[in-house]
Protein backbone atom coordinates (compact mmCIF):
# COMPACT_ATOMS: atom_id res chain seq x y z
CA UNK A 1 0.00 0.00 0.00
CA UNK A 2 1.69 3.50 -1.09
CA UNK A 3 2.53 5.67 2.19
CA UNK A 4 1.54 8.45 0.36
CA UNK A 5 -2.27 8.75 1.30
CA UNK A 6 -2.67 11.81 2.89
CA UNK A 7 0.39 14.35 1.65
CA UNK A 8 1.12 12.48 -2.08
CA UNK A 9 0.96 15.74 -3.26
CA UNK A 10 2.96 17.86 -0.93
CA UNK A 11 6.26 17.95 -2.74
CA UNK A 12 5.14 19.88 -5.56
CA UNK A 13 6.70 23.78 -5.36
CA UNK A 14 3.82 26.16 -5.11
CA UNK A 15 3.49 29.20 -3.00
CA UNK A 16 1.07 27.38 -0.23
CA UNK A 17 3.79 24.31 -0.72
CA UNK A 18 6.50 26.69 0.85
CA UNK A 19 4.88 28.08 3.75
CA UNK A 20 5.76 27.11 7.10
CA UNK A 21 3.79 24.27 7.95
CA UNK A 22 2.78 26.70 11.81
CA UNK A 23 1.04 29.15 9.73
CA UNK A 24 -1.09 26.45 7.67
CA UNK A 25 -1.95 25.17 10.84
CA UNK A 26 -2.86 28.34 12.40
CA UNK A 27 -4.61 29.85 9.23
CA UNK A 28 -6.89 26.47 8.67
CA UNK A 29 -7.59 26.47 12.62
CA UNK A 30 -8.88 29.77 12.14
CA UNK A 31 -10.80 29.39 8.66
CA UNK A 32 -12.60 26.12 10.62
CA UNK A 33 -13.41 28.37 13.81
CA UNK A 34 -14.55 31.44 12.34
CA UNK A 35 -16.87 28.72 10.12
CA UNK A 36 -17.91 27.28 12.90
CA UNK A 37 -19.10 29.95 14.18
CA UNK A 38 -21.26 31.27 11.48
CA UNK A 39 -24.61 31.89 12.08
CA UNK A 40 -27.10 29.13 10.72
CA UNK A 41 -27.97 29.56 7.07
CA UNK A 42 -25.27 32.11 5.91
CA UNK A 43 -24.86 31.07 2.52
CA UNK A 44 -23.47 33.83 1.04
CA UNK A 45 -20.89 33.91 3.16
CA UNK A 46 -20.39 29.74 2.51
CA UNK A 47 -19.98 30.41 -0.59
CA UNK A 48 -16.88 32.89 0.32
CA UNK A 49 -15.38 30.60 2.64
CA UNK A 50 -15.88 28.12 -0.78
CA UNK A 51 -13.88 30.92 -2.78
CA UNK A 52 -11.40 31.19 -0.66
CA UNK A 53 -10.73 27.68 -0.19
CA UNK A 54 -10.86 26.83 -3.93
CA UNK A 55 -8.42 30.00 -4.79
CA UNK A 56 -5.81 28.05 -2.64
CA UNK A 57 -6.05 25.23 -4.10
CA UNK A 58 -5.37 26.51 -7.95
CA UNK A 59 -2.77 28.05 -6.29
CA UNK A 60 -1.10 25.54 -5.07
CA UNK A 61 -1.57 23.26 -8.18
CA UNK A 62 -3.01 20.48 -6.27
CA UNK A 63 -5.46 18.77 -8.90
CA UNK A 64 -8.95 20.30 -7.56
CA UNK A 65 -11.35 16.97 -8.41
CA UNK A 66 -8.66 15.31 -6.07
CA UNK A 67 -9.69 17.67 -3.14
CA UNK A 68 -13.30 17.70 -3.57
CA UNK A 69 -13.29 13.71 -4.04
CA UNK A 70 -11.45 13.13 -0.65
CA UNK A 71 -13.48 15.61 0.68
CA UNK A 72 -16.66 13.91 0.22
CA UNK A 73 -15.94 10.99 2.46
CA UNK A 74 -16.96 12.99 5.25
CA UNK A 75 -20.90 13.67 3.89
CA UNK A 76 -22.28 10.00 5.35
CA UNK A 77 -20.69 10.40 8.96
CA UNK A 78 -22.47 13.97 8.76
CA UNK A 79 -25.92 12.78 7.73
CA UNK A 80 -25.40 10.04 10.02
CA UNK A 81 -25.35 12.12 12.91
CA UNK A 82 -27.16 14.86 11.89
CA UNK A 83 -30.34 13.43 9.30
CA UNK A 84 -32.95 13.45 12.94
CA UNK A 85 -31.97 17.45 13.18
CA UNK A 86 -35.02 18.09 10.65
CA UNK A 87 -37.42 16.23 13.08
CA UNK A 88 -36.73 17.56 16.37
CA UNK A 89 -36.00 21.20 15.46
CA UNK A 90 -39.08 23.10 16.14
CA UNK A 91 -40.77 25.48 13.52
CA UNK A 92 -42.82 25.79 10.46
CA UNK A 93 -43.67 22.21 9.38
CA UNK A 94 -42.29 21.65 5.87
CA UNK A 95 -43.25 17.90 5.81
CA UNK A 96 -45.13 16.03 7.64
CA UNK A 97 -45.86 11.39 6.81
CA UNK A 98 -47.08 8.78 9.23
CA UNK A 99 -45.16 5.64 8.83
CA UNK A 100 -45.50 2.63 12.15
CA UNK A 101 -48.40 4.36 12.99
CA UNK A 102 -46.10 7.39 13.82
CA UNK A 103 -46.62 11.17 12.62
CA UNK A 104 -43.39 12.59 11.77
CA UNK A 105 -42.82 16.01 11.13
CA UNK A 106 -39.66 17.65 9.27
CA UNK A 107 -39.14 21.84 9.80
CA UNK A 108 -38.11 24.19 7.95
CA UNK A 109 -35.87 25.29 10.14
CA UNK A 110 -34.64 22.01 10.89
CA UNK A 111 -33.52 21.15 7.16
CA UNK A 112 -31.66 24.82 7.13
CA UNK A 113 -30.08 23.78 10.04
CA UNK A 114 -29.06 20.62 8.92
CA UNK A 115 -27.80 22.12 5.22
CA UNK A 116 -25.75 24.45 6.79
CA UNK A 117 -23.67 21.57 9.07
CA UNK A 118 -23.35 20.00 6.00
CA UNK A 119 -21.65 23.13 4.31
CA UNK A 120 -19.86 23.90 7.57
CA UNK A 121 -18.48 20.11 7.63
CA UNK A 122 -17.86 20.03 3.90
CA UNK A 123 -16.08 23.05 3.88
CA UNK A 124 -13.77 22.25 6.90
CA UNK A 125 -12.44 19.44 5.51
CA UNK A 126 -12.04 20.96 2.18
CA UNK A 127 -9.69 23.17 4.52
CA UNK A 128 -8.38 20.01 5.97
CA UNK A 129 -7.97 18.19 2.59
CA UNK A 130 -5.80 21.26 0.89
CA UNK A 131 -3.53 21.45 4.41
CA UNK A 132 -2.64 17.63 4.38
CA UNK A 133 -2.26 17.72 0.62
CA UNK A 134 0.50 20.59 0.45
CA UNK A 135 2.55 19.64 3.68
CA UNK A 136 4.50 16.38 4.02
CA UNK A 137 2.97 14.49 7.00
CA UNK A 138 6.47 14.83 8.98
CA UNK A 139 6.75 18.40 8.52
CA UNK A 140 3.05 18.73 9.98
CA UNK A 141 3.38 16.65 13.07
CA UNK A 142 7.29 18.94 13.46
CA UNK A 143 4.78 22.03 12.92
CA UNK A 144 2.55 20.57 15.41
CA UNK A 145 5.43 19.97 18.03
CA UNK A 146 6.66 23.51 17.68
CA UNK A 147 3.21 25.12 18.43
CA UNK A 148 3.19 23.04 21.57
CA UNK A 149 0.91 20.60 21.09
CA UNK A 150 0.96 18.01 24.17
CA UNK A 151 4.11 15.26 22.89
CA UNK A 152 1.34 11.89 23.02
CA UNK A 153 -0.71 12.98 21.02
CA UNK A 154 2.08 13.46 18.22
CA UNK A 155 3.43 10.56 18.72
CA UNK A 156 0.06 8.66 18.50
CA UNK A 157 -0.38 10.44 15.63
CA UNK A 158 2.93 9.74 13.93
CA UNK A 159 2.72 6.07 14.89
CA UNK A 160 -0.69 5.84 13.24
CA UNK A 161 -0.03 6.98 10.37
CA UNK A 162 3.08 4.71 9.77
CA UNK A 163 1.30 1.58 10.90
CA UNK A 164 -2.11 2.05 9.35
CA UNK A 165 -0.25 1.12 6.10
CA UNK A 166 1.62 -2.07 7.53
CA UNK A 167 -2.19 -3.56 9.38
CA UNK A 168 -3.57 -2.52 6.05
CA UNK A 169 -1.38 -4.52 4.40
CA UNK A 170 -1.52 -7.26 6.79
CA UNK A 171 -5.47 -7.64 6.68
CA UNK A 172 -5.21 -7.84 2.59
CA UNK A 173 -3.01 -10.68 2.99
CA UNK A 174 -5.36 -12.57 5.29
CA UNK A 175 -8.06 -11.60 3.10
CA UNK A 176 -6.31 -13.25 0.05
CA UNK A 177 -5.23 -16.33 1.92
CA UNK A 178 -9.38 -16.53 2.70
CA UNK A 179 -10.43 -16.27 -0.51
CA UNK A 180 -8.03 -18.44 -1.63
CA UNK A 181 -9.25 -21.48 0.14
CA UNK A 182 -12.60 -21.11 -1.22
CA UNK A 183 -14.74 -18.72 1.04
CA UNK A 184 -18.04 -19.64 -0.50
CA UNK A 185 -20.24 -20.77 2.65
CA UNK A 186 -23.40 -19.51 4.44
CA UNK A 187 -23.22 -15.97 6.30
CA UNK A 188 -23.22 -17.13 9.62
CA UNK A 189 -20.13 -18.75 9.22
CA UNK A 190 -18.42 -16.32 6.67
CA UNK A 191 -19.68 -13.63 10.08
CA UNK A 192 -16.99 -16.22 12.35
CA UNK A 193 -14.72 -16.16 9.62
CA UNK A 194 -14.40 -12.42 9.89
CA UNK A 195 -14.56 -12.36 13.24
CA UNK A 196 -11.59 -14.49 13.49
CA UNK A 197 -10.20 -12.62 11.22
CA UNK A 198 -10.59 -9.06 13.02
CA UNK A 199 -9.49 -10.81 16.53
CA UNK A 200 -6.18 -12.52 15.33
CA UNK A 201 -5.06 -9.27 13.35
CA UNK A 202 -5.91 -7.14 16.50
CA UNK A 203 -3.66 -9.60 19.06
CA UNK A 204 -0.93 -9.27 16.19
CA UNK A 205 -1.15 -5.49 15.87
CA UNK A 206 -1.16 -5.59 19.97
CA UNK A 207 1.66 -7.40 19.68
CA UNK A 208 3.96 -5.53 17.47
CA UNK A 209 3.41 -2.51 18.83
CA UNK A 210 4.77 -4.42 22.03
CA UNK A 211 7.94 -5.51 20.34
CA UNK A 212 8.35 -1.60 18.89
CA UNK A 213 8.16 -0.08 22.29
CA UNK A 214 10.91 -2.37 23.63
CA UNK A 215 13.07 -1.68 20.48
CA UNK A 216 12.55 2.05 20.63
CA UNK A 217 13.29 1.98 24.31
CA UNK A 218 16.00 -0.76 23.88
CA UNK A 219 17.70 2.36 21.34
CA UNK A 220 17.20 5.42 23.80
CA UNK A 221 13.92 6.91 22.86
CA UNK A 222 12.75 9.31 24.91
CA UNK A 223 9.68 10.62 23.12
CA UNK A 224 11.41 13.42 21.53
CA UNK A 225 11.02 12.90 17.36
CA UNK A 226 14.48 14.24 15.82
CA UNK A 227 14.51 15.44 12.49
CA UNK A 228 16.70 17.28 9.88
CA UNK A 229 14.11 19.61 9.00
CA UNK A 230 14.39 23.21 10.17
CA UNK A 231 11.37 25.35 10.24
CA UNK A 232 11.38 29.09 9.49
CA UNK A 233 8.29 31.24 10.14
CA UNK A 234 9.21 34.11 7.64
CA UNK A 235 7.70 37.23 6.44
CA UNK A 236 5.60 35.62 3.85
CA UNK A 237 4.13 33.15 6.58
CA UNK A 238 2.75 36.52 8.66
CA UNK A 239 1.45 37.82 5.67
CA UNK A 240 -0.39 34.60 4.72
CA UNK A 241 -2.18 34.68 8.25
CA UNK A 242 -2.75 38.44 8.85
CA UNK A 243 -4.43 38.24 5.42
CA UNK A 244 -6.70 35.07 6.33
CA UNK A 245 -7.54 36.70 9.59
CA UNK A 246 -8.07 39.98 7.86
CA UNK A 247 -10.44 38.41 5.15
CA UNK A 248 -12.82 35.90 7.67
CA UNK A 249 -12.92 39.29 9.65
CA UNK A 250 -14.58 40.87 6.85
CA UNK A 251 -16.59 37.93 5.72
CA UNK A 252 -17.65 37.59 9.36
CA UNK A 253 -18.33 41.32 9.50
CA UNK A 254 -20.04 41.58 6.04
CA UNK A 255 -22.74 38.64 7.72
CA UNK A 256 -23.51 40.32 10.41
CA UNK A 257 -24.23 43.70 9.61
CA UNK A 258 -26.06 42.37 6.04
Amino acid sequence: MKHSFLDQYSNRNSLIHRLDPRSKLLATLVLIATLVLMPTGSWPAYGMYFFIIVTLILISRVPLHYVLRRSLVIIPFVLLVAVFIPFFKEGEVALSFKAWGWTFLVTHDGLELLWSILAKSWLSILSLVLLTSTTNFASLLLGLERLRIPRVMIILLSFMYRYIFLITDEAMRMKQARDSRSFRSGWLRQMRTVGNIIGTLFIRSFERGERIFTAMVSRGFDGHSRTLNSLQFGRIDSLFITGMILVLGIINLFTLFF
